[in-house]
């Protein structure tokens, strides 16, 4: 990164006018409907301009990052027994990973912060990451207004390619014969079963981009959830009865299994697993019947444990992958490794993270808690689902606002960017920001 950092300078606020114009804009081909949350806007016209080193550093340290997961993954493949002992993983937790295992990686977003001492990762969302439709639209919007730079390019232009690449390299390794073994094989119109939570607005953006991206080349493509599932004759996978080729999973792994709150004073109304869905969906892939998208293997690297796995099991590494771990991975143990005594005390350096929480849920940083909400954090946070961060400051703009990148990874690659804006920790109610890369 150069000293100057990139273009992130707040623009003058936009009137209401002005921003009615730009929310019709995103809203114009269809995607994403709802450029509004709780009244206040979501977006900002303004892009994020990064050179082409400061892209490159950030998509470098996307892709190091996502070699260490994989190592992990082989670490544990190789140690089966860690599942029990390390990452405290359920009976159908540890059914999904080994039906997948090795196969965890298809689409993954790692989310990086710039500091005084460099890009520093926050997580690694490698089971269902979401923003792909926030950060297409938006790219494509602010490229079109600078049509005449030509320096300027789009970083996300090549993320539905890319996916559906690799959603046909990892349908080729697993499906029987149906279509051929090789990659390049011509395939007939295949159905994609894209399953995710439809009780859920929030992602719907989401699955009407992926809807697109499949019919776009031909294929059919049923919509539905878990519940929705069954195994038909001759052992297909049928989505409402319909066999389906490909299961794109945007449905969270920790949904599909036994849930149980992160907090011991609370207790969730639906913890009994998907058992049905899932038993006909494992025995499915494991017959080579159909793909799955995201693999459910990422039930182990989505598992925050991982990064404290990182830290207390480091001489399990290779020299390469320490050197990253050192490099972006703010140190971090499991709550229960530490003395509750020293979390007390050193409040403001630690960030407490439960096992699959996402999005900025179940994240209570101590610098920004008071004392008697931090006190109580850690004495109901449940035994075996936290970890603790050490906090990181990441660099802010004028206004005081950080900047969270959100590196797309495709099998291991860099192929694009979602960047949010937001005064203290990413949540919700972050603005999302178009990026360009100026060459």
């Amino acid at each position: 990164m150069n000293d100057d950092g990139p273009s992130n300078a707040q623009p003058h606020a936009l009137s209401m006018t002005s921003y009615d114009a730009f929310a019709h804009e995103i809203m114009r081909d269809g995607i994403i409907t709802d450029p509004w949350l709780d009244g206040a806007p979501r977006f900002r016209e303004e892009p994020i301009i990064l050179s082409a080193k400061e892209y490159a550093a950030l998509t470098t340290a996307a892709e190091r990052l996502g070699g260490v997961y994989n190592e992990l993954c082989t670490i544990v493949r190789e140690s089966p027994d860690l599942l029990d002992s390390f990452f405290a993983m359920t009976p159908w937790q540890k059914a999904m990973w080994g039906a997948s295992q090795p196969l965890w990686h298809g689409l993954a977003r790692a989310d990086l912060f710039l500091t005084e001492d460099g890009i520093a990762t926050a997580e690694l969302n490698c089971d269902t990451p979401t923003g792909e439709a926030e950060a297409i639209v938006l790219g494509r919007i602010a490229k079109a207004a600078r049509s005449s730079d030509t320096e300027l390019h789009d970083p996300n232009a090549e993320l539905g390619a890319r996916f559906l690449a690799m959603t046909d390299a990892l349908a080729a390794r697993e499906l029987c014969a149906a279509f051929g073994d090789k990659v390049g094989d011509a395939k007939p119109r295949r159905t994609i079963g894209l399953v995710y939570p439809t009780e859920f607005t929030e992602d719907l953006s989401l699955v009407r981009l992926y809807k697109r991206w499949f019919e776009s080349r031909g294929d059919r493509v049923l919509l539905g959830s878990p519940f929705n599932l069954t195994r038909g004759e001759g052992g297909s996978l049928r989505l409402f009865e319909t066999p389906i080729d490909v299961m794109v999973r945007h449905y969270k792994t920790d949904w599909w299994g036994e849930r149980v709150s992160a907090w011991d004073d609370e207790d969730l109304a639906d913890a009994e697993p998907l058992g049905g869905p899932l038993g006909a969906t494992l025995e499915a892939q494991l017959e080579r019947r159909v793909s799955v998208v995201n693999p459910f293997g990422a039930v182990l690297p989505q598992n925050k444990r991982s990064m404290a796995f990182m830290w207390e099991h480091i001489h399990r590494f290779s020299s390469e992958s320490v050197a990253v771990i050192e490099r972006h991975v703010p140190i971090t143990s499991r709550c229960e490794s530490m003395h509750g005594e020293q979390l007390r005390a050193q409040k403001d350096a630690w960030v407490l993270k439960s096992d699959y929480g996402a999005e900025g849920d179940e994240v209570t940083v101590g610098r920004v808690t008071d004392p008697a909400e931090w006190a109580a954090s850690l004495e109901h946070a449940r035994k075996g689902h936290w970890i603790a961060q050490r906090y990181f400051s990441a660099n802010t703009d004028a206004a005081g606002n950080a900047t969270n990148y959100g590196v797309y990874l495709v099998a291991g690659r860099a192929a694009g960017i979602y960047a949010r804006v937001q005064e203290g920790p990413t949540d919700a109610s972050a603005l999302s920001v178009p990026v360009l890369v100026r060459a």
